[in-house]
């Protein structure tokens, strides 16, 4: 049986063998990164309607107090939704390197 020679490889060859696997890595931690945000958004979105169930419940709690727990569950939203803006810039900033 006759083996089949390859012919080696060039460096430049190696070099764009290797920033494919590089870019298909990043493509990777990138689709991980994203499920992992979609998990964590999913539990604070319920554990902010089971908040707003109980504040809702809580006739105890003066307005004052609602809207200073209304006010904070904004605020981590919005620090949720930039943060994923920021790492979804990243991620697409070194993409395009490649």
């Amino acid at each position: 049986m006759a083996r089949k020679t390859t012919k080696p490889k060039t460096k430049k060859e190696n070099e764009m063998d290797q920033k494919q696997m590089m870019k298909q890595m990043l493509e990777m931690n990138k689709i991980a990164c994203d499920n992992t945000f979609m998990s964590i958004t999913t539990i604070q979105e319920q554990t902010e309607n089971m908040t707003q169930k109980m504040i809702d419940q809580a006739t105890w709690l003066p307005e004052e107090g609602k809207k200073a727990i209304d006010e904070w569950l904004a605020t981590y939203k919005k620090g949720r939704e930039d943060f994923k803006k920021l790492v979804d810039d990243a991620f697409g900033k070194v993409l395009q390197s490649f």
